[in-house]
């Protein structure tokens, strides 16, 4: 994806080579020393305990014992997604191609060696970072999603298969299993904590590599760079350290590290204009990935709070809104352009014009700032926030909703309505009138999901029938589609267009 000159690049390649770095076995003779990061307390026990003193003298860093205590807790995550056929998306009344008769439809799909709508197998690596002794692994959504087969290699070369506890695209995050025990396993750092200017080491699988280290400082913090958008989700979340540690196609979900050799961010993407390292890298903050982490882990799903305020830094705000928005205000901080209803910030009396200072004692500038910080509580929690009103500064207690403005745990969508990853709402009456037709279901929006990975089909589209079945509203729809089917064929049309479109898809493949 271009962005202007650079595009960033989310790294997933292939990686054929393993190996073990210098002090691998040692490390594995001893990974028994330490137990569990209960409550982020390094236990006195640990191999590596006298590292985190954080007082090493500028300018005689070391980094071979934050190396050695990391590399053996990070994996190679090797993907495999099985060939399949997907839709030709051609309408039932579309016109004959007049040499199909000769040379039949496909003629140049069979020429060059492919069919068309057929998908080859594919096969893919990123990494992952080890957070249990009991084999739990932390990585990024996009190395696991849509794979069939996942398998995950040690750096002491002992391989496992591995199945995906749960993933959320909003945060690029996911968490897989491997059976196994006694495990080395990475502890949590604290992200609040990075510095600016500070060392950090990026360890990974990268272009076809063995597990690899190198070293960098924090350049930026808090960084949105818009990768996450057009996902399942319409509220992604990002907030990235940046550094210029060297990292590539195959370091997607390894680990950054401090040098104390705590994990302070998941690696994810990197920015490019070549699809290869070129300076900058970023990461997850661990602060995020703990929280997410532990709700995968719990529930299967991200429980997330919503605060419910737009916001933007006081001083990106043009004069033309701020005579709107009545804005004295000059110093840092995040005015409010928006106040949802029933959100936790409209409750406790937060408004347009308003000025964030600071949530649960962290002073904010950025609005990523306050997405990171918001995004680590839950439904129900309650956060402190320092705000200016009228030159006035106040502060109040607001409680977190979920997204469907309540406090309830948001349980998995099963349904294979949820998988086929779209946006979807039931025809307009009027609308339907206009059309000639009886109803049915727009498709809004779709992101990553059944339709994307099966169909071509596009936004707008408007399905009239399942399985030649009519359908006249999103009821309907998932009536059908959670039948004992194993195969569905959505038809439907887009408006300005002729014909009636067919987009089978196959059932069988969204649980894996």
């Amino acid at each position: 994806m271009k962005f202007k000159q650079v595009f960033f690049t989310v790294v997933i390649s292939a990686v054929t080579a393993f190996g073990v770095m210098w002090g691998y076995s040692n490390f594995f003779e001893n990974h028994n020393t330490y137990a569990g990061q209960q409550n982020g307390v390094i236990p006195s026990n640990y191999k590596y305990a006298g590292l985190f003193d954080n007082n090493t003298p500028p300018g005689s860093v070391d980094f071979t014992q934050p190396a050695a205590a990391a590399v053996p807790t990070v994996v190679h995550i090797k993907i495999k997604t099985n060939a399949k056929q997907v839709s030709n998306n051609l309408p039932k009344n579309r016109p004959k191609n007049p040499f199909s008769d000769l040379f039949g439809d496909d003629m140049l799909e069979e020429f060059f060696g492919n069919r068309r709508g057929y998908v080859p197998e594919q096969r893919g690596s990123g990494s992952g970072v080890i957070i249990s002794a009991d084999g739990f692994i932390v990585t990024n959504n996009h190395v696991v999603e849509n794979a069939d087969e996942l398998e995950v290699t040690l750096s002491n070369k002992k391989s496992y298969k591995a199945k995906v506890v749960g993933t959320d695209p909003a945060y690029d995050l996911a968490v897989i299993k491997i059976e196994a025990s006694g495990l080395p396993f990475l502890l949590y750092g604290n992200s609040d904590d990075v510095k600016i200017g500070q060392w950090v080491l990026a360890l990974g699988y990268p272009l076809n590599l063995e597990t690899t280290v190198t070293a960098g400082i924090v350049s930026a913090k808090a960084r949105s760079l818009g990768l996450n958008k057009g996902t399942k989700t319409n509220t992604p979340v990002e907030s990235f350290i940046q550094t210029d540690a060297a990292v590539n196609q195959g370091n997607s979900g390894g680990a950054l590290i401090n040098t104390s050799g705590l994990l302070i961010g998941i690696n994810s993407a990197i920015a490019s204009p070549t699809g290869f390292y070129s300076g900058y890298s970023y990461a997850i903050p661990v602060n995020i990935v703990k929280k997410v982490v532990d709700d995968l882990i719990k529930y299967g799903n991200v429980q997330r709070g919503y605060l419910g305020v737009v916001t933007a830094n006081t001083n990106d705000i043009p004069e033309e809104a701020r005579t709107r928005l009545n804005l004295n205000y000059k110093g840092d901080g995040l005015v409010i352009t928006e106040v949802s209803e029933n959100s936790g910030a409209s409750d406790a009396g937060l408004k347009k014009g308003d000025i964030i200072k600071s949530v649960n004692g962290i002073s904010l500038t950025l609005p990523s700032e306050l997405q990171e910080t918001v995004t680590r509580y839950k439904p129900s929690d309650k956060i402190s926030v320092v705000f200016s009103r009228n030159g006035v500064d106040k502060t109040i207690i607001a409680t977190l909703k979920n997204r469907a403005g309540n406090f309830d745990i948001v349980k998995v969508d099963n349904s294979v309505l949820s998988k086929l990853g779209a946006e979807f709402v039931t025809l307009d009456a009027k609308k339907a009138k206009e059309y000639g037709i009886s109803g049915g279901v727009i498709v809004k929006k779709i992101a990553e999901g059944a339709l994307s990975d099966q169909t071509r089909m596009r936004d707008g589209f408007i399905i009239v029938k399942v399985n030649d079945t009519d359908i006249k509203n999103m009821e309907e729809m998932n009536k059908i589609l959670n039948g004992n089917s194993k195969t569905v064929t959505i038809s439907g049309f887009y408006p300005g267009y002729d014909g009636l479109y067919d987009y089978p898809i196959t059932l069988e493949t969204l649980d894996k």
